[in-house]
């Protein structure tokens, strides 16, 4: 079932949410083994949270639009009390004393929170190959990798573990693995959803959004988690936009335009996209023509030098935000003589070999004498891109490309080498740069038999036009994703 059909289920009283609960948990118990999307799963919390909830339908109230529906969160969203480890060793321990702000709108919504999902290390992997805690397997198919870094909020709704989660998306750790296991992934405007109690990346790119099976749910969780918060200095002063309410309005008229840059069919644009996603991404473009949009090749020339802007910015940004983690305040201690070798070899020991790599890029890009050649002109880069994309909006409601080049590659295949793993994220690094939303629609399947993910970009605040276009892609699709286990 839906997670629209769970709530309302629960909220008639057609249904209790220690059943639904119940059900989840039966499906984790049977494929978590195999799978591995969860750090830890929050038995007992969730089944207290779930009799709440049928007290208060019990006594006549409404719960709430997420009444009794299971919900996952990635491993780096504060939970009060509950470890928290974003995949690390130096988080080893760590439990948060409050809850991040998405945490405590999903308990107002009525949702109920089933475990913390795996992830790459500090969010940092498109694969979710670097967790301290082992890799997260691709339920399609299990000797692929789910994509990263939210894998194992991916893999949680794609198994059926849970019908939604949460996820975080920096550079496209939403949509990438959204993508490659074949389910919705939304990365919202930046600022939309409060980053309050989400431990931070990249504070300018960092974003929270939902995972589902089907456009529908998605729009009613990212409904649930979005809106201003006053704690969040980044957050945008708008209400939560109505998406479900416009998800029957179809594309008619509006103007969508396919990126050449990022979608392997330009002259100067990008290489590496498979035939077959090529493929799936022109039958996307013919069904939202076919559905009264007015489809055309678009250019947004700078998204090539997205991927090059980013990793100096990200791991810029990265360097300063993770020297907090120092073997005095949380987590893992390694003691020493002194304190400097106390931090050294509390860092040494606690953080992964992909995280030391991205501290000591930003450090080196943000260091005297090399901070104009390298971060001052990628921030320049930066501004180019979302003038190039404003351009672009100028004759484009709505944009199109491919969500990742290919569809899940092998476990261990790119794990050796970082530059051909960071190639995952070409499509969906230039939103995070403009700070727009975007999302992964499924729309079909390689020649591999795997899932291939169609990207819908739209200007900043503009999620109802592209959950209207995301709508009309699933319906031509054939509907929403199917799972391996249907709970």
């Amino acid at each position: 079932m839906s997670a629209l059909s769970l709530a309302a289920s629960v909220r008639s009283g057609e249904r209790s949410a220690r059943g639904i609960v119940e059900e989840h948990l039966a499906a984790i118990a049977d494929g978590e083994g195999e799978i591995h999307a969860f750090n830890l799963v929050t038995t007992d919390a969730a089944l207290e949270r779930a009799d709440r909830v049928d007290a208060v339908v019990a006594q006549g109230g409404d719960p709430g639009p997420l009444a009794g529906v299971p919900v996952a969160l990635k491993d780096n969203m504060c939970t009060r009390g509950v470890p928290t480890t974003c995949g690390s060793l130096i988080l080893d321990g760590w439990r948060p004393p409050y809850d991040a702000t998405v945490v405590e709108r999903l308990d107002a919504a009525g949702a109920v929170i089933i475990g913390k999902t795996n992830m790459d290390e500090f969010a940092m992997g498109s694969s979710t190959e670097n967790s301290a805690f082992g890799p997260t397997l691709n339920p399609r198919d299990t000797t692929r990798v789910p994509g990263g870094s939210s894998g194992g909020s991916a893999a949680a709704v794609a198994a059926g573990f849970t019908p939604l989660s949460l996820g975080s998306d920096t550079g496209g750790s939403i949509r990438q693995p959204a993508a490659l296991c074949g389910v919705v992934g939304v990365k919202p405007t930046y600022g939309a959803v409060s980053r309050y109690g989400l431990v931070a990346f990249a504070s300018s790119l960092d974003q929270i959004g939902p995972f589902a099976r089907n456009v529908a749910d998605a729009a009613l969780l990212l409904e649930a988690v979005a809106g201003h918060d006053p704690l969040d200095s980044t957050s945008i002063p708008v209400s939560a936009p109505d998406l479900l309410g416009v998800l029957d309005r179809g594309v008619e008229g509006l103007r969508v335009g396919i990126i050449e840059e990022i979608s392997g069919s330009g002259p100067t644009g990008l290489e590496g996209f498979a035939p077959d996603v090529q493929s799936r991404l022109a039958e996307a473009a013919e069904a939202l023509a076919a559905a009264g949009a007015v489809v055309e090749k678009a250019s947004v020339p700078s998204t090539v030098f997205g991927l090059s802007a980013y990793y100096v910015i990200a791991p810029a940004e990265a360097s300063s935000n993770l020297a907090r983690f120092d073997g005095v305040r949380f987590g893992l201690r390694v003691d020493a003589e002194n304190t400097v070798d106390m931090n050294a070899a509390t860092r040494t020991a606690g953080f992964g070999d992909e995280v030391k790599r991205r501290i000591m890029l930003g450090t080196y890009a943000l260091s005297a004498g090399y901070y104009d050649a390298y971060y001052g002109k990628s921030q320049k880069v930066r501004t180019l891109i979302v003038e190039d994309f404003a351009r672009a909006y100028q004759s484009f409601d709505l944009l199109l490309s491919p969500t990742a080049p290919t569809t899940a590659f092998p476990i261990g295949e790119k794990v050796d080498d970082p530059m051909l793993m960071y190639l995952n994220d070409v499509c969906t690094i230039p939103s995070n740069l403009a700070g727009h939303p975007a999302m992964s629609v499924p729309f079909g399947v390689g020649d591999d038999g795997l899932p291939v993910g169609v990207q819908v970009l739209a200007p900043a605040n503009g999620e109802p036009s592209m959950f209207r276009a995301a709508a009309v892609l699933e319906a031509a699709a054939g509907g929403s994703a199917g799972s391996r286990h249907d709970s």
